[in-house]
């Protein structure tokens, strides 16, 4: 793909939208089974904006990341979508992701 960096930036940022609205649309898919399959999840991309927030010097609170790719509070969006993991999930994690909590 030959294109200038600013153009790839709008590009990649336009992706990222899509991706966490996507995920919004679909609360149904639990962060856990996000993190078996795909080794991410909804609180790793916020965590990941963070720190790059960190890395620019960019005052961004682990809250605030969250709200942005949830959509509203995690602590809501727990209470609204999150279920609890089944202990089948929670050892498929364990396997997968040894040192992800």
């Amino acid at each position: 793909m030959s294109i200038d960096d600013k153009t790839r930036t709008e590009l990649e940022a336009a992706v990222f939208r899509r991706l966490v609205n996507h995920l919004r649309d679909r609360a149904d898919v639990q962060n856990i089974d996000l993190m078996n399959l795909a080794g991410f999840c909804r609180n790793c991309l916020s965590n990941w904006m963070k720190e790059e927030a960190d890395a620019k010097g960019i005052a961004v609170s682990k809250d605030e990341s969250r709200e942005a790719v949830y959509g509203m509070p995690y602590e809501e969006w727990k209470a609204k979508y999150q279920g609890s993991a089944t202990p089948e999930q929670l050892a498929a994690m364990k396997k997968a992701q040894p040192g992800h909590s």
